[in-house]
């Protein structure tokens, strides 16, 4: 059951993350964009400039609100690393709970065989 449940939300956080991924690319131009603005604003002395570079980068910051549902991408993406995560969990969990009643006979008979 629980394989089920994680093939669901594995399925439905890939949909989302296919669906988003042209806002993600376009979030990240942006904020990289802003980000080269602003270490331009840092640099220069002008005053012209610097408002010029305000208007630009007021313009990029819409840009970078179109793009939020972006964030959306983001968090599925993290579910879905969470579910391949949990998908490999499961096998070792249910290997480990299978004891076999001689292994623990070898051990004890490895540890008098010591002495």
């Amino acid at each position: 059951m629980k394989k089920f449940a994680l093939l669901l939300a594995g399925g439905l956080a890939a949909i989302i993350l296919l669906k988003t991924i042209g806002p993600m690319v376009g979030l990240l131009v942006s904020l990289a964009i802003l980000y080269f603005i602003f270490k331009q604003f840092l640099k220069t002395e002008s005053t012209g400039w610097k408002i010029g570079l305000i208007i630009i980068s007021l313009m990029v910051l819409s840009s970078t609100i179109h793009h939020l549902p972006a964030l959306i991408g983001v968090g599925a993406a993290y579910v879905l690393w969470l579910v391949y995560k949990n998908w490999n969990k499961n096998k070792n969990t249910s290997a480990k709970n299978e004891q076999d009643p001689f292994v623990s006979f070898e051990k004890q008979w490895n540890e008098l065989k010591k002495y």
